[in-house]
C-alpha cells in the first residue's frame, strides 16, 4: 500500500455509519424536532446504560459538560479545583468560567496521569473538587485518587472526553467519581458530526441540576418559568441520533485501536522511542497513541518525509499558556518536561496492518538517523 498515512481518517467510521445516520436524520427532520425530543432522550438513556450510571444529559460540548458540572455543584469565586496541568486547556478554562480557579498537579512520570500523592500536594484549604482526566483515553487509579479525595472532602470529577468506553477494575469511564464529563467532538472514539457533550451521574438531584442550567435554568416542564440564571448547552436531535449510530460500533471501534496500540508497544519495546506505560487495573481505549522520543522536531519532520503524519498533545503545558499562569507559582517537572517529547502517532479503527508497519518502521527510521548522528 502506497500513500501518505493520515493522523486520524474520519471519513472511514463516517462511511460505517452513514446509512444508519441518514435514515435517523430523515426522522429528525419529519419530526421538525430538532433540540431535545426523543432523539436526545434515546441517545442520553443509551449512553447512561453504557456507562453504567442511571442518569446521562447531553449537553453542547464538552467545556460546558465541566462547567456546568461544577456550576451544579455550587463551586464558584474563592474555590480551587485541582486539574493536571498536562490536559487540554478545555479542562482548565471549565473551572475559570465556573468562577473557580485551577490549582494544577503534576502527573505520573511513567503513565502522564494524576497520582495520589501528586493530588495531595495540590490540595490546599480552598480546594472543593478534583477533575481526573483519563488523558490519552487510559484511566489511572481511581481508588487511590478516590480515598485521597474523600479523606479531603472534596468532589471527584472525571474528564473523560479522551475515554469512551475506558475502565478500572471494570467500571467504566464516568461512573467512579460524582460526574463524568464527556466531550463527543468528531474525532473523539465516540463523535458526532458537531459539536456535543454529556454529563453521567447516579447523583438524580445533580443530573436534574444540570439539566435546569444546560436550559436557561428552565424549571423542567416549563417554557417561560427559571429558577437558575443558566446558559444554552442544549444536545440538538440531529447529533443525537448520529451518537447513538456510533454507540453500536463503539466497542469494535476500541478493540482495534487496543490491537494497534498492542503493535505499537511492542515495536517500540527496549528502545528510545518510550510508550506512555499502562495502567494495572486500567484497559484504555487509545484515543491517542502517545510516545515520547529524543528530539521531537526533528523525528516529527523525518516522519512527514516518509509519508507518516502526527500530531503533538500537547506542547505547552496548561500553567504556562498565558491566561492560566497567575494560578501556578511553581514548577511541575513532569508535566513541564514531557511536553517536549510526546508525540502522538496515527491511530484509527481502521488502520491497515500495513499502515501500521509502515509507521512503526518509519519512527526506527527516523531514530536511527539520530542514533547516526550522536555516533
Amino acid at each position: 500500500m502506497t500513500g501518505d498515512i493520515p493522523f486520524f481518517d474520519l471519513a472511514a467510521m463516517t462511511r460505517e455509519v452513514r446509512g444508519t445516520v441518514e435514515s435517523a436524520w430523515r426522522c429528525v427532520l419529519d419530526s421538525g424536532r430538532f433540540i431535545g425530543g426523543a432523539a436526545v432522550e434515546e441517545f442520553e438513556t443509551a449512553w447512561a446504560s453504557y456507562c453504567g450510571v442511571p442518569h446521562a444529559v447531553g449537553v453542547g460540548n464538552g467545556t460546558d459538560a465541566l462547567q456546568l458540572t461544577l456550576t451544579a455543584l455550587g463551586i464558584g469565586p474563592g474555590d480551587e479545583v485541582v486539574v493536571p496541568a498536562n490536559t487540554f486547556v478545555a479542562t482548565a478554562e471549565a473551572v475559570v468560567l465556573a468562577g473557580a480557579a485551577p490549582a494544577f498537579a503534576d502527573v505520573s512520570q511513567h503513565t502522564l496521569l494524576l497520582t495520589p500523592d501528586r493530588l495531595e500536594a495540590a490540595i490546599t484549604r480552598r480546594t472543593k473538587a478534583v477533575i481526573i482526566v483519563h488523558l490519552y483515553g487510559q484511566m489511572p487509579d481511581m481508588a487511590a485518587l478516590c480515598r485521597v479525595a474523600e479523606r479531603a472532602g472534596i468532589t471527584v470529577i472525571e474528564d473523560a472526553a479522551q475515554a469512551h468506553g475506558a475502565t478500572w477494575q471494570g467500571r467504566r469511564a464516568g461512573s467512579i467519581g460524582l460526574a463524568g464529563c464527556f466531550s463527543f467532538y468528531p474525532g473523539k472514539n465516540l463523535g458526532a458530526f458537531g459539536d456535543a457533550g454529556a454529563v453521567v451521574t447516579a447523583d438524580p438531584a445533580l443530573a436534574k441540576r444540570i439539566k435546569v442550567l444546560r436550559d436557561h435554568g428552565r424549571v423542567l416542564g416549563s417554557h417561560y418559568e427559571h429558577e437558575l440564571a443558566g446558559t444554552n448547552s442544549r444536545l440538538d436531535a440531529l447529533q443525537a441520533v448520529v451518537l447513538t449510530a456510533k454507540l453500536a460500533r463503539l466497542d469494535g471501534w476500541n478493540e482495534a485501536r487496543r490491537s494497534i496500540a498492542a503493535r505499537y508497544h511492542a515495536a517500540f519495546a527496549g528502545g528510545p522511542v518510550r510508550a506512555i506505560a499502562e495502567v494495572p487495573g486500567a484497559r484504555g481505549v487509545y484515543h491517542l497513541a502517545v510516545v515520547r522520543v529524543p528530539d521531537r522536531a526533528r523525528v516529527q519532520r523525518e516522519l512527514v518525509t516518509r509519508g507518516v503524519h502526527t500530531q503533538i498533545h500537547y506542547p505547552i503545558p496548561c500553567h504556562w499558556q498565558a491566561p492560566y499562569r497567575r494560578f501556578e507559582n511553581r514548577t511541575l517537572p513532569v508535566a513541564e518536561r514531557t511536553a517536549d517529547e510526546v508525540l502522538s502517532l496515527p491511530m484509527f479503527p481502521h488502520m491497515s496492518d500495513d499502515q501500521v508497519a509502515r509507521v512503526c518502521d518509519a519512527v526506527h527510521e527516523a531514530l536511527a538517523g539520530e542514533e547516526h548522528r550522536v555516533a
